[in-house]
């Protein structure tokens, strides 16, 4: 029996998680996003794994949202000879933008050619995520001249990152652009940006994917990677123009450092709440079930921490596209969500004065909860045609399920990452006494409510308007 939760969990896929029958029950188990990591494969990969995901939760008769997850700017070092190099502390070691030769325990190629005009004597460079750590002693023309102080093994590609942030490469390149073509071509419900440093990045994403996205008449979700330190101070201007954010803690430890990283966490997913965007807490949440079948303590605590903090959905990345145990590290994170609801207090957030509120539509929803709340409610009901009500209404820790009806798919799918948010597919009347009788039924068909319970659900009038709700009903089931 699947652990019923708020929280969402994003799994990406990948050759662990490839096979439609596993895929089939990981969405089953709880998966309520598939992330495509465009970093890997090729365009028509994507688009049959896109196609497979689709297959695949219609079979687990669910629907789930895709994220397209785009690879941004290639901040990496070249090949080396042997594939790899030992660098020992106190050595030098030349990062060189015009060798085109495999490198050497002496130096390497670069991807990333801007990098002798970004850094300068006294900067601190960090590759492989921050294990191998270089000192920039000189730029001479196109070389980098550096001092290795902290040494390792530093294999092909690894990413370079400069502490403090400052590295001028654009969020998107032109494989990004193509690669939203692609994503749009199967009408991705979300687009991930990597590496935006403010909201022009975000505008510019925007810009490009509704470009892409008008032949199919569909607008994705745009959500921000926080993975840049520049980033950080400019987090509300980002947030504005975004549908939300992911806390990439990969990255941005790397650039801000490892201790800062749990408290921008807390501020990212308060801040996200309170501007009604989506938060979404990612990267190495569940590491140890890449080659363990159980979490360690530090892990389960880690997840349940990003819960307690509010977080919309948390993230899996090599855990479900290449660990040995892709469908029990679902389990796992679904039954660690679970736990960690049931100790919330939902009080604190279920007394909404002191708050204004300026939209007819954004008073209903915030009424609904409270009413709910306060008569016991066994369910919430958005009639919702864009979702926006729904949202509004999950944005609050309440302990009663929000459902939300919505005769679009495209709706209920975006749906699938809001926390505390069980989209549901319903065409419905446009009379609204025919509507709420139509929407009472289909509750009473999934068991959602029985005869006698109470539960509160919004809509607006007319029916079908984007926006527009502005009734709150308390009905109690016949």
């Amino acid at each position: 029996m699947r652990v019923r939760r708020a929280t969402k969990i994003v799994a990406t896929l990948g050759p662990a998680s490839s096979d439609p029958q596993l895929l089939e029950r990981m969405i089953a188990e709880g998966v309520n996003v598939v992330r495509l990591n465009f970093s890997h494969g090729k365009a028509q990969d994507h688009v049959e794994r896109a196609a497979m995901v689709r297959e695949a939760a219609q079979r687990a008769g669910r629907e789930v949202a895709i994220m397209a997850d785009l690879q941004g700017p290639k901040i990496r070092v070249g090949k080396f000879a042997e594939g790899r190099v030992m660098l020992e502390p106190d050595q030098p070691f030349v990062l060189d933008a015009s060798r085109t030769e495999p490198g050497d325990a002496a130096g390497v190629g670069l991807d990333y050619k801007e990098l002798p005009r970004d850094v300068r004597a006294g900067d601190v460079l960090l590759l492989n995520d921050g294990l191998i750590v270089l000192t920039v002693n000189a730029v001479r023309g196109e070389a980098v001249h550096t001092t290795v102080t902290v040494g390792g093994e530093l294999s092909s590609n690894k990413g370079i990152n400069k502490q403090g942030g400052g590295l001028t490469a654009p969020a998107l390149t032109a494989k990004d652009m193509e690669d939203i073509k692609t994503a749009m071509s199967f009408q991705a419900d979300y687009v991930a940006v990597s590496f935006p440093k403010n909201a022009t990045d975000m505008e510019m994403a925007r810009q490009l994917c509704n470009v892409a996205a008008a032949e199919y008449r569909h607008r994705p979700g745009l959500i921000a990677k926080m993975e840049r330190a520049e980033a950080v101070p400019l987090l509300e201007e980002i947030l504005r123009v975004s549908d939300g954010i992911m806390v990439a803690r990969g990255d941005l430890a790397v650039e801000v450092g490892n201790a800062a990283v749990p408290a921008l966490q807390k501020k990212m997913i308060r801040m996200a709440r309170d501007m009604d965007k989506i938060v979404i807490t990612a990267t190495q949440m569940m590491e140890s079930m890449i080659t363990n079948p159980v979490p360690t303590r530090a892990e389960v605590s880690d997840v349940a921490n990003a819960v307690l903090d509010g977080t919309d959905a948390v993230m899996l990345s090599a855990e479900t596209a290449a660990g040995r145990y892709p469908l029990e590290t679902v389990q796992e994170m679904a039954k660690i969500c679970a736990a960690a609801e049931a100790a919330e207090d939902p009080e604190r957030d279920a007394d909404f004065t002191g708050q204004t509120l300026g939209r007819i539509d954004q008073s209903i929803a915030m009424g609904a909860l409270f009413t709910a709340h306060h008569l016991g409610a066994k369910a919430i009901v958005a009639m919702t045609e864009s979702g926006s009500t729904a949202l509004w209404m999950s944005r609050h820790r309440i302990h009663i399920p929000i459902y939300a009806l919505t005769p679009k798919v495209a709706t209920q799918r975006k749906m699938a990452l809001y926390r505390n948010v069980r989209p549901l597919l319903m065409d419905t009347s446009a009379d609204r006494d025919t509507a709420l009788e139509q929407a009472e039924g289909h509750l009473k068909t999934r068991g959602i409510v029985q005869q006698g319970d109470l539960y509160a659900i919004t809509c607006g009038e007319p029916m079908g308007a984007p926006g527009g709700t502005n009734m709150l009903k308390i009905c109690r089931a016949q």
